[in-house]
């Protein structure tokens, strides 16, 4: 066997981060960590379950420590922010000011909506389009920055201020003395939504990996008080840490249903106020948790040496016929020309200068790049979703208000999901559990396409009674009294509860899983970037929504909500048979890189204070 000094060093590196210890490890998963020890003081590597106890025994999720409790609430202040903006958005840019307003709220006296800017429905939800896409393509820009220089942490706080300026730009363009030059408060709100933008995603990218990280990341055996031995399962934990990280960004969606009555009683200028206020409670946040947070550091290179891996594996593999090149890079060893491993025998040559990584970093892109492909699917998903935040806001305003803001209704799917996420943690998944039913990621995401679908199904069928059954025919948006009140199909707007509620429900399923899934998928330094794709898969949603504008007006509702069904329903299904061999693969492809105490790296960016 030839082997120059290079060589030896990297095989002794591997072989050493590749090796299980079997000694007891304290501060199992961060010695700077207060809480790594929630369930247990010491853990040992011996206790790593054998692959039949791992068949056999009931598995549950660690408990979840306080620095992530701390991190979710940071999310809930930055989720009410968004969801206070999104509120009174609709009605901001599509309404007129209504009769004698000046601030945009409804008089005494008056029914209708809050409006201030009167652009119409198109131009709404055009901006509600860009607004969403934009601010889920710049995840990208913040996880790079995450990765590669500042780490998440400091990502997050740099990208706090940007928001923030956002913020104070949207309250004082929406002040009455602004509405009064609609062009002007126009132009203000988009460069707020740009700025916000870019905040939002740079925090979206990185608050995630950042929240799930502070748990331990180790599967092992315990003991329960009850003498039941059972497995402790790192990808349970997860789930559980994201189920409530969600439930807490809807708890914040929840209590921005303030905006929606500040909108219409006092103005938009205190709806915009209230999600900058709070906002302001999470630099202290930040700060106290600053010394417990389990952070890991940028490398600098990360993304490169990912797409050297790649490189490297693709190596004698490309041809101009596609046929060859698909079956050469679908092939069992595909990878393997990126591996030091590969270069121990003679064979192959020396160990390329360029290969600074050992041969789990190389599995970890692999599983990265599976993750990817099943994210490619979610758009078609968004997009049934997105229906939320514009149209469907739109639609409460032509039936009967009876008083309460039309975005009113919007707030039952927070609420659903609230309500819902502990029944699922505590009963519904254990329950399954316990009866050896695994309900696999696939299986999950599959299952929220097809409440999407279901969602916008019922929306189809109250769009078309709302057609037939109201005074304006299909044209109730643009309909109204002589005193300029808008006419009202004969429906109560709380006939559009079941579709927020099928909504939340498919969002456990396929959103809270998505996230799971980018988070147990990723390389531990590429975790933000993993994300980002995830979250980007967003705005390419909002990017295929803009070819449904022309079709988001009266008379065109009924049939743009059945095309969106089908569309979720059709494409659960071809996910599904698509991707169900994943779900055999769950615990190799989430066992890799968990072994020993391994870096990835030959040499590793400290981490800096």
């Amino acid at each position: 066997m030839a082997a120059t000094d290079r060589h030896t060093e990297i095989d002794e590196s591997v072989a050493y981060r590749h090796t299980a210890p079997s000694f007891t490890e304290e501060k199992f998963h961060d010695e700077k960590h207060p809480a790594a020890d929630s369930v247990i003081s010491e853990v040992q590597y011996d206790n790593m379950p054998t692959e039949e106890e791992k068949n056999t025994l009931r598995r549950i999720p660690d408990t979840i420590p306080i620095a992530a409790w701390l991190i979710v609430f940071v999310e809930f202040a930055e989720r009410f922010s968004w969801y206070g903006t999104t509120g009174p958005m609709t009605n901001y840019v599509q309404q007129p000011l209504p009769p004698g307003s000046v601030a945009g709220n409804v008089l005494s006296g008056h029914t209708g909506v809050a409006g201030a800017l009167g652009q119409g429905q198109r131009t709404s939800t055009a901006l509600a389009n860009f607004r969403q896409f934009f601010t889920y393509c710049t995840p990208i820009l913040g996880a790079i920055l995450a990765d590669t220089k500042w780490g998440r942490f400091k990502a997050i706080c740099i990208f706090y201020v940007v928001c923030l300026v956002g913020h104070i730009i949207l309250v004082f363009t929406s002040i009455p003395s602004s509405l009064k030059h609609a062009q002007g408060a126009l132009a203000g709100f988009v460069i707020s939504v740009v700025i916000m933008g870019l905040g939002t995603g740079g925090i979206k990218s990185n608050i995630s990996p950042l929240v799930a990280e502070q748990a331990p990341s180790r599967m092992r055996k315990e003991t329960l008080k009850t003498g039941e031995t059972v497995v402790v399962d790192p990808t349970l934990t997860t789930q559980r840490i994201f189920l409530y990280f969600y439930m807490m960004i809807n708890a914040g969606s929840l209590a921005s249903l303030s905006t929606t009555f500040a909108e219409k009683h006092v103005g938009f200028w205190l709806a915009y106020a209230l999600p900058t206020i709070l906002y302001l409670f999470i630099p202290p946040i930040l700060w106290y948790g600053n010394k417990i947070y389990v952070k890991t550091p940028p490398r600098g290179s990360i993304i490169l040496e990912s797409w050297r891996v790649f490189v490297m594996a693709a190596r004698g593999k490309w041809s101009f016929n596609p046929i060859t090149l698909v079956r050469n890079f679908k092939r069992d060893d595909f990878w393997d020309t990126a591996k030091p491993s590969y270069y121990a025998g003679a064979e192959h040559g020396p160990l390329p200068k360029n290969i600074t990584w050992d041969d789990e970093f190389v599995d970890e892109v692999f599983r990265a790049l599976k993750a990817c492909k099943v994210f490619a699917f979610y758009p078609l998903y968004w997009i049934s979703y997105d229906q939320m935040t514009a149209n469907l806001t739109s639609q409460a305003a032509t039936m009967e208000l009876h008083g309460v803001p039309n975005e009113i209704v919007n707030n039952l799917n927070p609420l659903s999901l609230v309500i819902m996420i502990p029944i699922m943690e505590r009963v519904i998944y254990p329950g399954l559990r316990k009866m050896k039913i695994n309900f696999t990621p696939i299986k999950r995401i599959t299952m929220g396409f097809m409440f999407g679908a279901l969602a916008m199904v019922y929306t189809t069928v109250l769009q078309h009674y709302i057609y037939k059954k109201g005074p304006c025919g299909k044209f109730p948006s643009t309909c109204v009294q002589e005193n300029g009140d808008p006419w009202a199909a004969p429906f109560n707007v709380w006939l559009q509860s079941p579709a927020y509620v099928l909504t939340g429900i498919s969002e456990i399923f396929a959103s809270i899983t998505g996230l799971e899934y980018a988070y147990t998928k990723a390389p531990e330094r590429m975790r933000s970037v993993v994300m980002s794709i995830f979250l980007f898969q967003s705005a390419l949603a909002s990017a295929l929504e803009f070819t449904l504008v022309t079709v988001s007006v009266d008379p065109y509702l009924d049939w743009m909500y059945a095309g969106v069904g089908i569309t979720s329903f059709v494409s659960g299904i071809i996910f599904y048979f698509t991707f169900r061999k994943l779900d055999r693969e769950e615990d190799t492809l989430n066992a890799i890189g968990k072994v020993g105490e391994r870096e990835g790296f030959v040499e590793t960016t400290p981490q800096k204070s």
